[in-house]
């Protein structure tokens, strides 16, 4: 059994420990409530967005766009967004699971790489990382989005690459995170819309022309589409960091009381050898 010295020490230390947790766990349950408010307001823009790119699509089929050039994907460039800390459980790690698990199926796959944890897993095995983006911090802004964008816009307009897909972890609540794989390009102008929900086909009149509108629409939607992504992903983050702080806090306490009834254990038998030393030496005495 371990000394009492050790015992206390071991305590104090996880005391300690206990302290930095709630404190992490305090910070994570604000930056949450604030990554969330963004999350959640920004998901009706994109849903709008993604309508008007579909009714306008379906009435502009004859239009070509580089955006919209469907080739045989022998080029696939997987475009993975994680945080870029840890301390938040199976948070980084299922994402990074995910994007590989649909990896194996590609041909020739190249990363983009969002977070620090996924720059530093793919890198460690030898991935091909076009390019990474690390410490982007708390403030994120649309102009970051726009950014990551723009690489990807220009390494397909140049057919450097066949297909881009984006994966992140969509925030569902405090307790859920969900990977998911969307994708990027060619553009695939969603299918739902209010144009198809009605009997009619709206015609629309376009100004200056079909093709400008398509030429402004689609990246809007591609830079949008990877700035919520770094939106759930931050407020996935949070949360799962709140939860995992939490469960270390519990732990922490449970380590206590546990270490706690060793050492008041260590004390009953020390003060029982005492006595019974001491009884020990009277009756020699007698």
């Amino acid at each position: 059994m371990s000394s009492l010295r050790d015992l206390r020490r071991r305590v104090k230390s996880i005391k300690s420990t206990q302290q930095i947790t709630k404190a992490m766990k305090a910070v994570s349950a604000a930056k949450m409530r604030k990554a969330q408010e963004f999350s959640l307001a920004a998901r009706p823009y994109a849903k709008k967005l993604a309508g008007v790119l579909g009714r306008v699509a379906s009435v502009t089929k004859e239009v070509k766009h580089p955006l919209l050039n469907v080739r045989e994907p022998k080029k696939v460039v997987f475009l993975v967004i994680t945080a870029d800390g840890g301390l938040c459980g199976g948070f980084n790690s299922n994402t990074i699971r995910y994007a590989v698990s649909n990896m194996k199926d590609m041909p020739e796959v190249s990363m983009v790489c969002v977070g620090r944890k996924s720059r530093d897993f793919f890198r460690k095995r030898d991935y091909n990382i076009l390019e990474q983006y690390v410490g982007l911090g708390d403030n994120i802004g649309i102009a970051q989005a726009r950014e990551i964008a723009q690489f990807i816009i220009d390494k397909y307009s140049s057919t450097e690459v066949d297909a881009v897909y984006l994966v992140y972890s969509e925030f569902v609540n405090v307790l859920i995170q969900r990977p998911t794989m969307l994708k990027l390009l060619p553009a695939e102008p969603p299918q739902e819309g209010d144009a198809q929900k009605c009997e009619f086909k709206v015609d629309y009149i376009f100004e200056p022309s079909p093709e400008e509108v398509m030429n402004t629409i689609l990246p809007k939607y591609i830079t949008n589409s990877i700035y919520q992504g770094l939106l759930e992903t931050k407020a996935g983050l949070y949360s799962a960091r709140m939860t995992a702080m939490d469960n270390a806090t519990k732990n922490a306490a449970d380590m206590i009381d546990s270490l706690t009834l060793s050492i008041n254990k260590a004390r009953q038998a020390a003060i029982t050898t005492e006595i019974s030393e001491i009884v020990g030496g009277a009756a020699a005495l007698e």
